[in-house]
Parts: structure tokens; C-alpha cells; sequence
């Protein structure tokens, strides 16, 4: 069963993250789902693939009412990050769901009506939820052509998607990379594979090296801190990427 823990708080204005199953079956990869929290409102990213649906929605349910999800982030259009859709739908048919222009026509084939989808620019927008400006910032080709990360100023959480993520072994799934040299080696593979495009990459570390980031929290694997996170970032910057590894 998936767990939530609460990784920031100030008020009534928190982060949440649902993650690891030790019952979750080898074939589905893991996941992480973030849930911010301001006042009576909550936006959840990526909120994963309609086989965990279950577990997420239980695992929040124990922390918040699941109603007061109003609004949905998805980083890019992977059944892994947004094939639960219709499942939300089901339990607010007013959920609204932010996701890049490109992926507005494909995305209701898992669920949603015109209206569900608001649309993001390819330059990134602002999002309001409850008087909390966040920021969804481009991402795009790593590893979508239309992908977009989520960041809180006020908390300096990035949520990082598919950029920073690990694929931990079990005895090594801690929620927080403790050992930045031990943890990246699960990295490695994923992001040379994945990440296809050395001048996107580097646009996206010169972009997030300019922001103020105490966590950066990615999909899957384990939340980069403190200095962990301009490690990762200085890492990523001189990864040899778009490769296929023997």
C-alpha cells in the first residue's frame, strides 16, 4: 500500500507526496504523486496510471478529503502520469487539468471533455490555487515534446517529472537521496535512455540554476535536497544524453 507523507508545510499551505507500494507488482514501474495544499484547495501532480488509482486515492484520503482536488498538473501525456484521469472525473466531474497545447487532443482518449483541459503554452504559465501563484515552467523533449514542470516559489519545490528520477532497488527506496554519489548511478541509465536532446537539457539546467529550489521532486525514485539538488543539476549538465547504452 502507497503512503503519503507531508515533505512541506507552512500553514495551510503544504506538499504532499504519495509514494512507495511494497506490494506493487514488478511490472508496473514505480511512481510518486505530489498533492500541494493551500487553504480548501489542492492540485495534484501527475497523478499517475489508472492501475494504482486505488492506492493513491486511498493514501491521500487517510491525510485530506480527496474532494478538495480541484485541479490536475500533468507533466506530459504518459500513461503513467495521467491514465487515471477519467477515475478523478469520477469523483469531481469539475476537476480541471493543466497539461502542454500538444497533448490537449490525445489526453481525452483517457478520459475529460473539452473543458477539462487547460491548456499550457509552450512558454509555461502561471497557476493560481487559492491565492498561491506556482509556475509551470518548460521541460519540453525531456522526455516529451510537450512537457512542463511545476514549481512553488514560496515553498522552492520543483516538481521535476521525469527528470531526476531513479530506479531504486527495494532496499533502496528511501524517500530523500541521502547519499548523492550512491543514489545517481540509478539515475544514470534512465536519463541517458530518455532525456533525447543535449540542447534541451541544457536550456533546462540554465533555466533551474537561476531559481531558488530546496527540494527537487521527481516522478520517480527518490526527492533530491539541500545540496543534493545542485549536485543533480551539475550532474544532468554534463550527462552524455540521447545515447542507447549496451
Amino acid at each position: 500500500m502507497k503512503t503519503c507523507h507531508v515533505i512541506h508545510q507552512d500553514g495551510k499551505h503544504r506538499w504532499l507526496v504519495v509514494a512507495r507500494d511494497p506490494a506493487r507488482p514488478d511490472y508496473v514501474i514505480d511512481t510518486n504523486e505530489y498533492l500541494v495544499l493551500n487553504g480548501d484547495a489542492g492540485l495534484l501532480c501527475d497523478p499517475g496510471g489508472s492501475e494504482i488509482f486505488p492506492e493513491v486515492f486511498s493514501a491521500i484520503s487517510a491525510q485530506v478529503d480527496p474532494t478538495c482536488i480541484r485541479e490536475i498538473f500533468a507533466s506530459h501525456q504518459d500513461p503513467d502520469i495521467i491514465s487515471s484521469l477519467a477515475l478523478w472525473l469520477q469523483c469531481n466531474p469539475a476537476l480541471r487539468c493543466h497539461v502542454s497545447w500538444l497533448w490537449c487532443g490525445f489526453i481525452p482518449h483517457f478520459g475529460g471533455a473539452a473543458d477539462t483541459f487547460l491548456p499550457i503554452p509552450d512558454a509555461g504559465k502561471q497557476i493560481s490555487l487559492e491565492g498561491l501563484t506556482l509556475e509551470a515552467i518548460p521541460a519540453h523533449y525531456l522526455h516529451s515534446s510537450g512537457n512542463h514542470h511545476l514549481y512553488d516559489p514560496k515553498a522552492r519545490i520543483l516538481f521535476s517529472g521525469d527528470v531526476g528520477a531513479a530506479l531504486l532497488p527495494p532496499d533502496e527506496s528511501g524517500l530523500y537521496v541521502e547519499d548523492f554519489d550512491s543514489h545517481i548511478r540509478h539515475a544514470e541509465k534512465f536519463h541517458r535512455r530518455w532525456m533525447g536532446s543535449a540542447r534541451a537539457r541544457d536550456q533546462w539546467c540554465e533555466r533551474v540554476s537561476s531559481m531558488e529550489i530546496d527540494m527537487l521532486c521527481p516522478q520517480h525514485g527518490a526527492i533530491y535536497r539541500g545540496r543534493s539538488v545542485g549536485r543533480f543539476i551539475e550532474w544532468f549538465a554534463a550527462l552524455d544524453v540521447g545515447v542507447l547504452d549496451d
